[in-house]
């Protein structure tokens, strides 16, 4: 490297959204000037500001998009935005093959309640108290599963396409964000996924399970289900009114505020 690249050069930094959760307050919601020596790419400014990739979507040099091994030049403008599963801009983003259509899950070990919400609504969700990183990710590329997490340093893997830091910590709350986030409203088929074991449900008559539930339960209740893998019966009792109720109320909002 000669001696004129070896000094570091200015680059004018702009990020958008939820990514400014991962810069410090004085870089958030502003242009910010870096600098670097030369040559270097873009992916490697991300990791120095500690962007995750999995949660970038477009990237804009000089208004141009363009993907993470572009090189870039002094005084270049960086713009950075969040994903866009809502919204196809595959047309335009440089920076993975395709988005994803159909919303699958894969949730660390800190979301195992998010996980239980999500798969009463229908979505495929994996979670296991125990996954390390690596399984994490490598499931997540071998299905084509979106990766919830509360660890920033996991979505810092280049190998990660598509991942979410959950950024609430309340049950409730972290099942409002997911939702709005990936735009899930239209896809929810509520009681189809075993809350428990992820697997899909089947709908059975009150005899066939009779001998799995009690008599008060089958008097009362009229629709069961059954897991014909974990082999647990559910129906729609009051935590899952409750959880209707819930999502009436997120589904009410949303409509509210685009009306």
């Amino acid at each position: 490297m000669t001696r004129e690249n070896s000094i570091k050069k200015c680059f004018l930094f702009r990020f958008y959204a939820e990514l400014n959760d991962f810069l410090p307050l004085y870089r958030r919601q502003r242009v910010f000037e870096e600098w670097y020596k030369t040559p270097i790419c873009v992916g490697d400014t991300m990791v120095s500001l500690g962007v995750p990739f999995s949660e970038v979507d477009l990237i804009l040099v000089n208004g141009t998009s363009v993907g993470m091994n572009h090189m870039l030049c002094e005084y270049d403008r960086i713009s950075v935005y969040p994903k866009f599963e809502s919204l196809d801009i595959s047309a335009n983003s440089k920076l993975r093959e395709r988005p994803l259509r159909e919303s699958k899950f894969i949730l660390d070990c800190h979301l195992g309640k998010l996980a239980r919400y999500l798969r009463m609504l229908g979505f495929d969700c994996l979670y296991k108290n125990h996954m390390d990183d690596d399984v994490i990710i490598e499931i997540a590329k071998r299905d084509d599963r979106i990766i919830l997490t509360r660890d920033k340093l996991l979505l810092k893997s280049s190998r990660i396409t598509h991942g979410y830091f959950v950024r609430a910590i309340e049950k409730h709350a972290q099942l409002k964000e997911v939702v709005e986030k990936f735009d899930l409203y239209s896809q929810f088929k509520s009681f189809s996924r075993c809350m428990t074991c992820n697997h899909p449900l089947q709908a059975v008559s009150t005899e066939e399970i009779l001998h799995k539930i009690d008599e008060d339960t089958a008097q009362i209740f009229q629709e069961f289900y059954l897991c014909p893998d974990c082999d647990k019966v559910f129906w729609k009792g009051s935590h899952f009114k409750r959880m209707e109720e819930f999502v009436r109320r997120l589904v009410c909002s949303r409509n509210y505020s685009r009306g």
